[in-house]
């Protein structure tokens, strides 16, 4: 993402065949090489291997909803910002996605946590339980400079019982890229997801919840 390599994105050269090749080379994003079979590929992120929890003693039966998002991150785009450029503007990888939402993923990666300290229901489960809603409100890769970038992952835990909030908190995660494109970008978001997830799971270990009766 160097000016240099910009100039060369601009350039006439950039536009012929060869110059889509060397541009693909270097790792840039070319929407208009199409020909390109890198261009044509779609490459499919997951948050990979469930990491090892650790043993944080039992806790009762807990109601864990979807987790819920804005549109923009209820899709499988994986999402960035150039905050060096213009910290308003969010844009998405042409040939990078996630294999679901990221509401999603971290739904599956929040039950799977929380179901080793005890049981995890869903809110179709008829049982009467904590509930915990989690609301995810960012989920980007944020490219501070050309060549550097991390993730940011912000999310709101609410707790009721019987109707009542128990506790309610914001939790905020960042983690940084190993590398400034989309590689990197979900590598780093899957790492921000799961501390996001430890966080939560701390924080729920402490809150004085009732068995399910």
């Amino acid at each position: 993402m160097s000016r240099s390599i910009h100039r060369l994105s601009t350039s006439r050269f950039a536009r012929t065949g060869v110059g889509c090749a060397v541009l693909v080379a270097l790792g840039l994003l070319v929407a208009g090489c199409t020909s390109t079979p890198a261009a044509l590929s779609d490459i499919r992120y997951d948050f990979g291997p469930p990491k090892p929890s650790a043993s944080a003693g039992t806790q009762p039966a807990v109601k864990v909803l979807d987790v819920s998002a804005p549109e923009v991150l209820e899709s499988d785009k994986l999402v960035y910002r150039l905050s060096y450029a213009d910290a308003q503007q969010m844009a998405a990888y042409a040939n990078s996605h996630w294999t679901m939402p990221p509401s999603q993923l971290l739904t599956q990666r929040l039950r799977g946590a929380l179901s080793s300290r005890g049981t995890v229901l869903t809110g179709a489960d008829g049982v009467a339980a904590p509930v915990l809603k989690i609301e995810l409100s960012e989920f980007e890769q944020v490219f501070d400079s050309q060549s550097q970038s991390h993730a940011a992952v912000t999310a709101r835990a609410t707790l009721t019982q019987n109707g009542k909030v128990l506790s309610q908190r914001t939790f905020i995660s960042r983690a940084p890229s190993s590398s400034a494109d989309a590689a990197g970008g979900a590598q780093a978001l899957a790492a921000a997801s799961d501390e996001l997830v430890a966080q939560i799971g701390a924080w729920l270990g402490v809150q004085a919840l009732v068995a399910a009766q």
